[in-house]
């Protein structure tokens, strides 16, 4: 019985040996030192390029790459191969290429190599195998990552004096910031020796740089768009304001031709620039609350339909009342003899002043920036406020003297049409008086 007993507990204790054994031989693996690799990667890196962002690395501008990785004592590492991304370019005249040591890798140390370019691969074939330790820093100059942007990824693989080869993982991917291509431009003209002679002039840096010139016009087009759109909503909507407003002038009726009279004198009378803010600031604090760019465009009709007022009462009045004498004796009632006689005629006379006004209101939404609405003069003072420059400016006013002076010429011909018809007119008169003349003497 004894024996039974003694039996179970040596085999329970035999199991526990093997189980400690095995934990043991477990453990042991867990904390064994991992075998280091010849070369392992510290660093990968690229030069921030940004004139905005100084953490920014932007596609198509001039950066660096800086490759650092370990060199493990006595493995000899004789070759290395630096992989550069694709649709990279970069230069190999001003490589630098050294061997960092001691213990706080402040020693520098020169590394003599033949190099060899293939493709986007630069081997080093180094003239001694690196036996020492410290970290090998290799830093490439003149390096324009793709416009695009993107993760930059460089590769690395390198060969042991003993002939075995093996690649470096783990390097980091460089992120880069893809431009567009006016900014990729802009970077190639700042690298042109005219361009740089060009600025060093102050006066022409500060209103005629080049690179700032191609990167503020895309930003600009956008603001005349915006410009062009508030005209071409604002000028159709205010000339049956400004029709309305001078029958109510030309009006019998005492209360239509005073509010029109007050209406008027009050919008001529005022800066559009008051006008403006009285509806975007003082609006929103009466409870309307109307978005920037319809708010804008109802200012302007408003504004705009005031003057067109005075010229086509004006227009209204040059009409001789011997023609609204001749309708009414051909039966027609006011309106008829209004629609069908008097406005077509008053519509021709004052086209020219008409195409004035609309000069003048596409100018006038320049005002609309004071307020916050991005227009052609907002969009180029957000670029002049981060650059310092006046060339946004002289951009602006490029694309408002593409509208105004080919209209402007339109007006002069238009006015210049007119007197030719007047002239031809009388001309005409007098030649049938003549002939009336001649023909009472023949008689």
């Amino acid at each position: 019985m004894r024996t039974a007993h003694v039996r179970p507990a040596r085999r329970a204790t035999a199991a526990l040996v093997a189980l400690a054994l095995c934990l043991t031989a477990c453990l042991a693996g867990m904390v064994a030192p991992r075998q280091a690799s010849a070369m392992d990667v510290v660093r990968c890196t690229g030069r921030p390029n940004s004139s905005d962002d100084k953490t920014v690395i932007q596609g198509a501008t001039q950066s660096r790459i800086t490759f650092e990785a370990t060199v493990e004592e006595g493995e000899g590492v004789s070759v290395l191969t630096l992989t550069i991304p694709q649709d990279t370019t970069f230069e190999t005249d001003d490589l630098a290429v050294t061997l960092l040591s001691g213990t706080d890798l402040m020693t520098r140390n020169e590394v003599s190599y033949d190099l060899e370019v293939v493709g986007q691969n630069l081997v080093f074939n180094f003239d001694e195998p690196l036996a020492q330790a410290g970290h090998l820093n290799i830093i490439v100059y003149g390096v324009y990552f793709p416009q695009a942007g993107g993760d930059m990824q460089v590769e690395a693989t390198y060969r042991l004096a003993s002939g075995d080869e093996h690649d470096i993982e783990g390097i980091p991917v460089i992120p880069v910031q893809g431009i567009s291509g006016t900014e990729a431009l802009s970077q190639w003209l700042e690298q042109q020796p005219w361009v740089q002679a060009w600025n060093a002039n102050r006066f022409l840096h500060l209103f005629f740089d080049p690179t700032i010139l191609v990167t503020s016009f895309p930003v600009v087009l956008n603001g005349f768009f915006m410009s062009v759109a508030i005209v071409a909503l604002s000028f159709p909507l205010a000339i049956p304001v400004a029709l309305v407003l001078a029958l109510m002038r030309l009006s019998k009726f005492v209360v239509w031709r005073g509010i029109a009279t007050t209406y008027v004198n009050l919008m001529r009378g005022t800066p559009l620039f008051l006008q403006i803010y009285v509806a975007f600031f003082g609006l929103p604090l009466a409870g309307i609350q109307i978005p920037n760019f319809p708010l804008g465009v109802i200012v302007m009709t408003l504004n705009s339909g005031a003057y067109m007022c005075e010229i086509f009462r004006a227009g209204i009045l040059s009409i001789s009342k011997g023609q609204t004498e001749a309708a009414r004796s051909l039966g027609m009632n006011r309106v008829q003899t209004m629609v069908y006689v008097i406005l077509p005629q008053m519509f021709r006379i004052v086209i020219p002043n008409l195409t004035n006004e609309f000069i003048t209101l596409y100018k006038d939404t320049s005002l609309l920036a004071a307020v916050g609405v991005m227009e052609l003069v907002m969009y180029a003072r957000t670029i002049v406020a981060s650059t310092g420059s006046i060339t946004p400016y002289i951009v602006a006013a490029a694309f408002y003297l593409v509208i105004t002076l080919p209209l402007s010429k339109i007006t002069r011909h238009l006015e210049e049409s007119l007197r030719g018809g007047k002239k031809r007119k009388r001309a005409s008169t007098a030649e049938k008086g003549a002939d009336a003349q001649k023909e009472a003497a023949h008689a």
